[in-house]
């Protein structure tokens, strides 16, 4: 999912710089008093984050460093806001007709509780988004959980190809989402609710009470690959406020912490999650992104013709995994070289692993250069260094 920044990490001191992508769905904000705030802004601000703009939220990066925080949720557990994400609800009954007609997984399959890794294909093959959908009720309600800097483009396009009536609500502004990841995560929130939520499957929900709030749903989705939960909420009285401290008196003993997004890039980085805006967007196939698993032609959906043809034909660029042989650490856009020098590809997320202790990447390169193995340059300032295709996740 998205996330728009860089995350510089160079020995021991972890900077986070924010680059802003201006984009016609994204006003660009050039004032703090602008900013959108989560329900959680003063938590984060009395747990010393550092906060920064991102999709127009101010947002916290970091609390006591990435480092810190990426080996917390590898190794216990800790709380992500990530409640700038955009949910629509859609409701009626050709809700499901118009998620197969955008989406490019079969939502068909979906039955109560479920919940289903997806992608908004545009009419040229590209990717519009990369999303989340969730069946609430079986071919009649659905929320689809976006990026937030891709919410009114979404709205937008899906809006384009509703010709049936669906009944459609954008509820993002007053919904809180709070991510709570880690192998120890599940056990340290058990006691707040009386839902089995140390056995509930990868990719289903449920909906319950959890710290005393009704109608919580709570799903096990994950963007770090180190387990955990989610939980949705309504934004109203002071149901952040109560749901936020009861996490932290459960787990305050057991070490749980606040992490920032900056930790956040660094896990799903290891995992070789998709970041919207940086290894996928509009430009890029589901296909070259190896999303092929969840591009369903047993359907029709938009942009079908385009992305079956490139299945019979094969991609001319593939998204691969990098690491680093010789000392460097690869950003976003530079440059993948043959041994000649030639330009093959470019890198499109990378950094230091906190959890490997050395550089990772991914990024596209030419279909030729992308079986494991393959020796690949990246310029790093005017310098050739040699890395190697890997497999991907890196951890």
């Amino acid at each position: 999912m998205v996330q728009t920044f860089i995350i510089n990490q160079d020995s021991d001191n972890y900077l986070c710089s924010i680059q802003h992508k201006k984009s016609s769905n994204h006003n660009n904000l050039n004032s703090y008093e602008k900013m959108k705030n989560t329900p959680f802004k003063e938590k984060h601000i009395a747990a010393g984050a550092k906060m920064a703009e991102f999709a127009g939220f101010n947002m916290p990066i970091s609390y006591s460093g990435i480092n810190d925080e990426h080996a917390t949720v590898r190794n216990n557990a800790g709380v992500f806001d990530v409640s700038h994400m955009g949910e629509f609800i859609l409701k009626g009954e050709n809700a499901l007709d118009l998620i197969q007609k955008v989406t490019s997984n079969d939502a068909s399959k979906l039955t109560a509780g479920k919940a289903q890794y997806s992608c908004l294909p545009n009419s040229k093959g590209g990717i519009i988004d990369d999303l989340i959908v969730y069946c609430i009720e079986e071919n009649k309600v659905y929320m689809l959980v976006v990026n937030s800097s891709n919410i009114e483009k979404d709205w937008k396009w899906i809006t384009s190809h509703n010709n049936k009536n669906v009944e459609m609500h954008d509820i993002s502004d007053k919904t809180c989402l709070l991510a709570i990841q880690g192998p120890n995560a599940t056990k340290i929130l058990q006691p707040l609710t009386e839902i089995d939520i140390m056995n509930l499957k990868y990719y289903t929900f449920v909906k319950g009470t959890f710290a005393g709030i009704e109608n919580v749903l709570i799903s096990a989705t994950g963007y770090t690959g180190s387990g955990g939960i989610e939980i949705y909420f309504e934004d109203k009285n002071d149901d952040a406020d109560k749901i936020w401290d009861a996490i932290f008196e459960a787990g305050g003993q057991q070490g749980i912490k606040p992490i920032g997004l900056g930790a956040r890039d660094t896990l799903r980085l290891e995992m070789g999650y998709c970041l919207y805006g940086n290894d996928i967007d509009d430009t890029t196939s589901p296909l070259e992104a190896g999303l092929g698993w969840i591009t369903k032609f047993t359907k029709d959906f938009v942009g079908r013709d385009i992305l079956e043809k490139q299945k019979s034909e094969g991609v001319t660029q593939k998204l691969v995994g990098v690491e680093m042989i010789e000392k460097g650490i690869p950003r976003h856009d530079y440059e993948i070289k043959e041994h000649m020098g030639a330009t093959i590809g470019r890198i499109t997320s990378g950094t230091q692993s906190p959890s490997l202790g050395k550089a990772i990447a991914m990024g596209y390169v030419n279909t030729v250069y992308s079986p494991i193995g393959q020796q690949v340059y990246i310029k790093i300032r005017d310098k050739l260094l040699i890395a190697k295709v890997v497999k991907m996740p890196f951890v």
